[in-house]
């Protein structure tokens, strides 16, 4: 039992099961005892790895792609340089490194990043002198803004709601003798068709995310690359746990294992549209980064 299983049970004792969301919310990002806050969970030494741990093309193909844009929208002399859930601060080094053969990028360009673990603030700014921490999009100056988010949505709570014969009802964690388990709320009312079987997931978070960030490009300039993995108005259950590299239980340790669940990126695209900015249509991650040149880098 980890310090968050006692914390956690202790809160559903006394005002009932929480939703999916709340229940990542807490193992994530509790300030005492949550897996980002405690843990620097990357690399071989912790329980997985992203691209840019991997390899420096990732990041400079990123970095050419966004000074691209900036050159094409007129080489702007003050800009914004975000990265939200930046891990620590690798990608955000490697394109540094990247704009810096850019004219003029480099010296435009400000590092900020939207990070909630302040152990891996601490991190990053020893990664990345000068970056700024933000709390949100919202605090941004009014500037142009040039965004890469690399596996960030992915880490956002979500809602999961399961179809039965009488509806939809939103999946929830309680307690049993056994301690931890999943159930079902009451029938609420989703605007999702859906057979008796079904199970679909939300992340208003993430639209939320996303719409804020579409809003300040269509309103100042700029462009945003979102890499994750998901797919499109999807259905079926992904929500899971990682720890020491392999699949886990996502109610057996609380605080020590990563949550994530795949990406609706359906919702996402609408967002931007709705704030008003042009969506490209999806693409492979390994089609882009080979169609920007990563075959010939790395040869």
């Amino acid at each position: 039992m980890t310090p968050l299983t006692r914390l956690i049970a202790a809160r559903i004792r006394a005002t009932g099961r929480i939703s999916l969301a709340e229940y990542m919310r807490i193992c994530l990002l509790d300030s005492r005892h949550g897996y980002y806050a405690t843990r620097d969970p990357f690399g071989a030494g912790g329980d997985f790895i992203t691209a840019p741990e991997i390899h420096q093309i990732f990041g400079e193909i990123c970095g050419l792609a966004l000074a691209q844009a900036w050159i094409d929208q007129g080489r702007p002399g003050d800009v914004a340089l975000l990265e939200p859930g930046p891990g620590r601060g690798t990608l955000m080094a490697d394109i540094r490194r990247t704009i810096a053969r850019v004219p003029g990028m480099a010296d435009a360009a400000r590092s900020l990043m939207i990070e909630a673990s302040p152990h891996l603030r601490a991190v990053q700014r020893d990664r990345v002198p000068g970056v700024q921490h933000l709390e949100r999009v919202e605090d941004m100056p009014a500037i142009p803004l040039f965004m890469i988010a690399n596996e960030f949505i992915d880490a956002l709570p979500i809602r999961q709601f399961h179809r039965g014969e009488d509806g939809w009802r939103e999946r929830q964690v309680g307690l049993d003798a056994q301690g931890l388990t999943f159930g079902l709320g009451p029938v609420v009312p989703l605007d999702r068709p859906g057979r008796p079987g079904d199970i679909v997931e939300e992340c208003p978070e993430g639209a939320a995310f996303v719409h804020a960030v579409a809003a300040r490009i269509a309103a100042h300039g700029g462009a945003a690359i979102l890499v994750d993995y998901g797919g499109w108005n999807g259905y079926g259950d992904t929500f899971q746990a990682l720890r020491d590299h392999r699949p886990d239980d996502p109610l057996a340790h609380p605080g020590q294992a990563d949550l994530t669940a795949h990406v609706d990126f359906a919702p996402l695209a609408a967002a931007a549209l709705r704030a008003g900015a042009a969506v490209s249509r999806p693409v492979t991650q390994g089609g882009w980064l080979l169609s920007l040149g990563a075959g010939e880098r790395a040869a």
